[in-house]
């Protein structure tokens, strides 16, 4: 393998990454998003049958005549509303993606000890520092893109079809569900989330990294006891509340980011929901402002996910020293 420079040697080791687990990166969102499709075939076909018996319509009131006179305001909210339905159709993809990082972190160094092919690569002119980032990147990059990827096509297939379903029933939706500006804004920000969510992640993937690297057998119960088993013993001798502070918070800002950080969109807590609400905008409005570049400029400046970084960094920091001095492990 001739590597060249070690810009090259990491793109080959990113490649590998993709080549190794291209069923869990590439496949999973894809699956899922047909699998979602199929179920809503089903739906469409079930009311294509009602409708030939009653029509769509909203309380007698056919939905193309609810569309032709709306103001700007009103058509904001229709946007919000079309914005909210189109992500809630991520859902499952997201949580695919969380599911195939997490186990995809987990073993990606415990793995190459186990069956020894660490000795293999170890033997090639990679450093340890270039084989863990590559891996860093593979979980917070790679699999997200290919999972935003699945989600704008779900979301394109399924106004499509619903686009269909109406036009089968003499209704033109084009106006209420396609709106080109504002759902090319919708899929930027999107993309613009990828790198927000890779940096709020490291925690969760600097601790199973961690742990992949350094445990000798169950990785799984180490990453998973550990911070558990921490929360309960602080909880029982009240640290929290000797130190002012809620009872939750060792929970919340150490358990769940150890744990959970991989969930994407797990940025959007209360404390920001609350603000926008507090901004002004019904429900539809909070959700889609969550969204927004301001939004997004917040939580890149935000000191949680400033701090997590670091102490994400940090155990990744320690996970490759820790690939530097362990070559076996017992299954």
């Amino acid at each position: 393998m001739n590597t060249g420079t070690p810009m090259n040697t990491f793109v080959w080791l990113l490649k590998r990454e993709y080549w190794e687990n291209r069923g869990g990166f590439k496949l999973t969102p894809f699956i899922i998003a047909l699998a979602f499709l199929a179920l809503f075939v089903i739906v469409l076909i079930t009311a294509e049958l009602a409708a030939k018996q009653h029509g769509i319509n909203v309380n007698g009131i056919q939905l193309d005549m609810l569309t032709q006179n709306l103001s700007p305001e009103n058509m904001a909210k229709l946007n919000a509303a079309v914005d909210i339905g189109l992500l809630t159709l991520c859902f499952p993809i997201g949580i695919g993606l969380f599911f195939v990082t997490f186990f995809y972190a987990l073993g990606s160094l415990y793995n190459d000890r186990s069956d020894r092919s660490v000795l293999f690569w170890k033997s090639l002119p990679i450093s340890d520092t270039q084989t863990v980032l590559a891996k860093v990147v593979a979980a917070s990059l790679i699999a997200p893109i290919f999972a935003v990827v699945a989600m704008i096509a779900l979301q394109l297939t399924f106004l499509v079809l619903m686009t269909l379903f109406a036009a089968l029933n003499g209704v033109n939706a084009i106006s209420a569900l396609w709106s080109p500006l504002h759902m090319i804004k919708l899929w930027l920000m999107m993309a613009l989330l990828i790198p927000v969510n890779a940096l709020w992640a490291l925690p969760t993937i600097g601790w199973l990294l961690l742990c992949s690297s350094f445990v000798r057998s169950k990785p799984f119960l180490w990453a998973l006891l550990l911070p558990v088993v921490a929360g309960v013993i602080v909880s029982w001798v009240n640290v929290m509340q000797q130190m002012s502070l809620p009872s939750g918070w060792f929970w919340q800002h150490i358990v769940g980011r150890a744990l959970l950080s991989l969930v994407p969109g797990g940025w959007m807590n209360e404390d920001t929901i609350r603000s926008l609400r507090h901004a002004g905008g019904d429900f539809p409005e909070t959700i889609v402002g969550l969204l927004s570049f301001d939004t997004i400029g917040q939580q890149l400046m935000s000191t949680e996910l400033l701090i997590g970084a670091v102490a994400g960094i940090a155990m990744i920091a320690t996970a490759i020293y820790f690939r530097r001095q362990r070559t076996e492990a017992y299954a």
